[in-house]
């Protein structure tokens, strides 16, 4: 026959809920045994100091020891010894004499009999106690000796309360003390029931090894997800934060329950965080990445906090950086080949008017002002990514009217360039300055409208230095032009351009710190602005911020 197997609660709740009421039972339970014991030996004990008081008194009382004199004791005895039970609370109270025979008890027919008990210390003048069986069943009982005028012992008085009394005693004593007890185990049993069923609810009935793989699956869920997940308590204090949301916020150490003011965020991004309505795909700058935002409050009758995803769009804006530049060049390309079709037409009808030498000398000419800026560049910048990056950029200008210029002191060595300094953050840099330098040129109204461009190695770096001939940049926007938004092309010098424009210069600073440089931003000699862009030329790269 197999034996029934005992189920368990499943939930943790209901595992918690039994195991409660077990240790609560088991506590009042041992309260019970131990007050049962504590009680019964204090009640034996005031027993015991009951019937010594009583049997002392009797023993000292004049009465008793002129009675003890006289022929029958028990006449005058017998009387005061039941008023003297009945007053003390004792259930018996026996006077006799000293070989033991009784001159007293609460039956009178066993008066006359010997007495049940020892008496020996008793009759040498000592006063003592004992648990013996009587006529009565067992008691605890005290002897003391009457002592006549010569000090003698002239009889015995014993008195005595019956174990079933004390127990009886006890018995009443346990029951009220039980009364108390399941009370409250009863009260017990309902609170630990209330909280349990809010941990129940808490859990959704779950158990341990449920709430176990539950957790493991949701840190295994958080290190995979490349996406940034920052969860904030109602306090704006940093709840949980997984390794994407370290890496695209730079946060470094341990970082749970600090608030967010205390992260080093941007300004922007701090204010964002704090924001408490929600937050859909907004752009915001750190100082290495470009991250679009969404914030979504937790809420359940009050504010319980927000979770924050991130996004990286840093990959994405250089390559829409890149993206704008190929379409630059395919622009200039477009231009430079229909003004190439239109040379190339006014060559073809010299010849035709006869004047061969004319045509010779126009189309020499042509030739030689667009070799001659390619000659500069490839004699200057033997760097490949350089070179081509000026050239492309060269034609753009050239397109909207604004001349770019290589200064002479330019001059950068192919192989230079230590392979840590990716192609694409000297293209951001470069070709974003060249950029804003081309439109602030061409919105200024200056004639010429110019660029001038220095790539050179300058010691143990790179110097990328970009003039323009523009309206240059007020001193009071000089701390915000590098903050996502500040934009010349549309807007004033300081001011925030509409759909999201502006990033150029945020994407400037932000390569160069990947690589460990710096932009300083000056006055131009021609009276627009001055960018330069400083990059050592070893161990450019960085980690977290940190030089490698």
């Amino acid at each position: 026959m197999r034996t029934p197997r005992i189920r368990l609660p499943h939930s943790l709740a209901g595992r918690l809920f039994a195991t409660q009421i077990a240790l609560v039972a088991a506590v009042v339970a041992g309260c019970a045994v131990f007050a049962y014991l504590a009680d019964r030996d204090q009640a034996e004990e005031s027993a015991r100091r009951q019937v010594t008081a009583a049997a002392v008194a009797v023993a000292a009382s004049p009465a008793v020891q002129t009675a003890v004199r006289e022929r029958d004791p028990a006449v005058r005895l017998q009387p005061y010894a039941e008023q003297v039970r009945r007053d003390t609370g004792v259930d018996f109270v026996t006077i006799m004499s000293p070989d033991g025979v009784r001159w007293t008890h609460p039956d009178p027919l066993r008066i006359g009999e010997r007495y049940l008990g020892h008496t020996e210390p008793a009759l040498e003048g000592h006063t003592f106690s004992e648990t013996y069986t009587g006529t009565l069943g067992p008691s605890v009982r005290t002897v003391a000796p009457v002592r006549d005028e010569d000090g003698r012992v002239a009889g015995l008085v014993s008195a005595g309360i019956t174990v079933d009394a004390i127990s009886a005693q006890v018995r009443d004593q346990v029951l009220v003390f039980l009364g108390v007890a399941l009370t409250v185990l009863a009260f017990g049993g309902a609170g630990t029931y209330l909280l349990i069923a809010r941990l129940r609810r808490d859990t959704h009935g779950m158990n341990a090894a449920e709430l176990a793989r539950m957790r493991d699956y949701h840190e295994a869920a958080l290190r995979a997800v490349r996406e940034g997940l920052l969860m904030l308590d109602g306090r704006h204090r940093v709840a949980l934060v997984n390794d994407g949301g370290r890496e695209l916020l730079g946060l470094r150490g341990d970082v749970i329950g600090l608030p967010v003011t205390e992260l080093g965020l941007p300004p922007s991004l701090t204010e964002a965080l704090l924001a408490p309505g929600p937050r859909v795909d907004e752009v915001h700058l750190t100082d290495e990445r470009v991250v679009v935002l969404n914030t979504s409050p937790v809420a359940g009758g009050e504010r319980h906090g927000t979770v924050v995803t991130l996004r990286d769009h840093t990959e994405l804006q250089a390559l829409s950086g890149e993206l704008d530049s190929v379409r630059g060049f395919a622009e200039a390309l477009r231009s430079q080949a229909h003004e190439a079709a239109n040379r190339l037409h006014a060559v073809v009808s010299l010849i035709e008017l006869g004047r061969a030498d004319e045509a010779v000398e126009f189309a020499t000419a042509e030739l030689e002002l667009a070799q001659a800026l390619t000659d500069r560049v490839v004699a200057a910048v033997a760097e490949p990514v350089l070179a081509a990056l000026l050239l492309g950029k060269a034609a753009q200008a050239n397109e909207h009217g604004v001349e770019l210029v290589l200064t002479d002191d330019s001059h950068v060595d192919d192989g230079l360039l230590p392979p840590d300094l990716s192609a694409r953050d000297l293209v951001t840099m470069l070709g974003n300055l060249i950029d804003n330098a081309v439109d602030a040129s061409c919105a200024s109204g200056a004639r010429p409208p110019r660029v001038t461009v220095t790539v050179r190695a300058d010691g143990a770096e790179l110097l990328l230095r970009v003039a323009d001939t523009g309206p240059g940049v007020p001193p009071e926007a000089a701390d915000e032009i590098f903050r996502r938004g500040w934009s010349t092309k549309t807007t004033p010098p300081g001011g925030e351009t509409p759909g999201g424009r502006g990033l150029g210069l945020a994407l400037v600073r932000q390569a160069a710190r990947r690589n460990a440089g710096t932009v300083a931003l000056a006055d131009a000699p021609d009276g627009g602005a001055e960018f330069t862009v400083r990059l050592p030329l070893q161990h450019v790269r960085t980690t977290e911020g940190v030089p490698v």
